[in-house]
């Protein structure tokens, strides 16, 4: 008789989501057929400036995750969390079988494949690589920022985020108390 080795696995996808993509998207939905449950796991980069804090990030994402979840309910679950620290300490405070890290192009393996063996070697956490769909390959959270930093049409962004981020960007965008000009110069230090 074989032996069960039935287990419940849980993955941590981690990132800025500073402000969801399409893209982040995608990657989430590809990586729900792939583990039982996911956390989606919202942090903040200290190397960055927010465009929208933590808590704006968590309300723009739930209701786009119960969406993914409605679509396609017998999938794994998907929750939302934030986090700070390290995303190994986070994973493994979960009890996580894995981090799941979406890859866009070859520039973003070369890098993750360091942090994944790195992840693996000081927490003993796999990282599991998720390749988004062709049509955001190049698509990045920092390049939205760029272009509502350096004034872009809010509704140009609409083949790259949800409209919901389209109309926070726009809002922000618009938002006297809030100048994104200081963004736009940090962004051009990176």
């Amino acid at each position: 008789m074989p032996v069960s080795h039935a287990r419940h696995h849980l993955a941590v996808y981690p990132g800025s989501f500073d402000p969801v993509t399409l893209g982040h998207l995608d990657v989430l939905a590809r990586a729900r057929g792939l583990f039982d449950e996911v956390v989606v796991a919202v942090g903040r980069n200290p190397d960055k400036a927010d465009f929208f804090s933590v808590e704006e990030r968590v309300a723009l994402l739930e209701p786009l995750v119960g969406e993914i979840v409605r679509r396609e309910p017998d999938l794994a679950r998907v929750s939302v969390a934030t986090y700070s620290g390290l995303t190994v300490d986070f994973a493994r405070g979960l009890g996580a079988a894995g981090i799941i890290r979406g890859i866009r192009h070859v520039t973003d393996l070369a890098s993750e494949c360091q942090l994944a063996i790195t992840n693996r070697q000081v927490a003993a956490i796999e990282t599991v690589f998720v390749v988004t769909g062709e049509e955001y390959a190049f698509l990045s959270s920092s390049l939205i920022r760029q272009i509502a930093a350096f004034g872009g049409s809010s509704e140009k962004l609409r083949p790259f985020v949800p409209s919901s981020v389209v109309d926070a960007i726009r809002a922000r965008m618009a938002d006297p108390a809030r100048p994104l000009k200081r963004l736009a110069i940090e962004v051009q230090s990176d």
